[in-house]
């Protein structure tokens, strides 16, 4: 359909959760010496201007990263990501500037890693490109991610950092995005998979618990943040991460990050959960 642009939701509170989660991932991963692979299967655009007519129409990051950048309280499990942002905006006195995946793993590889980005949408993959042009050690592709990934573990180096995160926009998608980290995870069992899901009907949630519950897959981390409660109404209630083979404190890091997110994000409605789904 390729109608998706993530331009209109970028820094909402969904961005906020995945994009703080991925960079503990990196920070985690910078620690050896010896390089990695970053995988990004829905890449986007790499950047957002939240100036234009995009992030301006839905004004969804008022309410996300807006919130936030500004706080001085914020849990020390969160100060890396809202330090990334502030270092990218350092030259406006607004915020200006919002990260997509890859602008956040942009700021964390080294010479001795690689990032290998997809994108299908033909504007956002120009962007991308644009973006990506003097990032060295970083390849861009116009082609299916997930087959993308599979075609790229396991990496030569036995390190790598895969990041699952398509449109949804449509319903195969929930399961198809599961099915690649299981193919994948039995090619590389090592690698850390960041798998971001929408709560918009929580039984399309429940078939991916179920499909993971099943398969092969070890060591996995569910987390989820809900601004309000379930409906059958159309729209976006929640969001959530599926990590296989995590850090070993993200799991108390997230213990920090979302208390914080639901006071400063959330009304009585919101909820969260941090939950280990399969065991090592």
């Amino acid at each position: 359909m390729l109608s998706y642009r993530h331009a209109f939701h970028a820094g909402n509170f969904a961005d906020v959760l995945k994009h703080s989660v991925l960079t503990l991932v990196l920070e985690y991963m910078t620690r050896k010496e010896k390089g990695f692979y970053y995988i990004d299967s829905h890449s986007g655009a790499g950047m957002y201007q939240l100036a234009d007519e995009y992030a301006q129409k839905t004004g969804e990051y008022k309410d996300g990263i807006a919130k936030l950048i500004g706080n001085n309280d914020l849990p020390e499990a969160l100060q890396p990501f809202i330090d990334l942002v502030k270092d990218l905006n350092r030259e406006s006195d607004e915020l200006a500037l919002y990260p997509g995946s890859p602008g956040i793993a942009r700021q964390f590889t080294r010479r001795q890693d690689s990032a290998h980005l997809f994108e299908l949408h033909p504007t956002d993959i120009e962007h991308l490109k644009e973006y990506s042009q003097r990032w060295n050690k970083s390849h861009v592709k116009q082609s299916d991610g997930y087959q993308g990934v599979l075609g790229l573990v396991p990496p030569p180096n036995r390190r790598g950092v895969v990041l699952i995160d398509p449109p949804y926009e449509l319903k195969e998608d929930y399961l198809k995005a599961v099915r690649t980290i299981v193919n994948a995870y039995k090619k590389f069992a090592t690698g850390t998979y960041i798998l971001w899901y929408p709560v918009v009907k929580r039984e399309l949630v429940e078939q991916m618990q179920d499909a993971f519950t099943k398969s092969e897959v070890r060591n996995l981390l569910q987390v989820e943040y809900c601004q309000q409660a379930d409906t059958d109404e159309y729209g976006m209630t929640g969001t959530g991460l599926f990590i296989v083979n995590p850090p070993w404190q993200l799991s108390s890091q997230l213990d920090e990050i979302l208390p914080y997110l639901k006071a400063n994000l959330g009304n009585s409605e919101s909820q969260y959960s941090v939950k280990q789904l399969i065991a090592e």
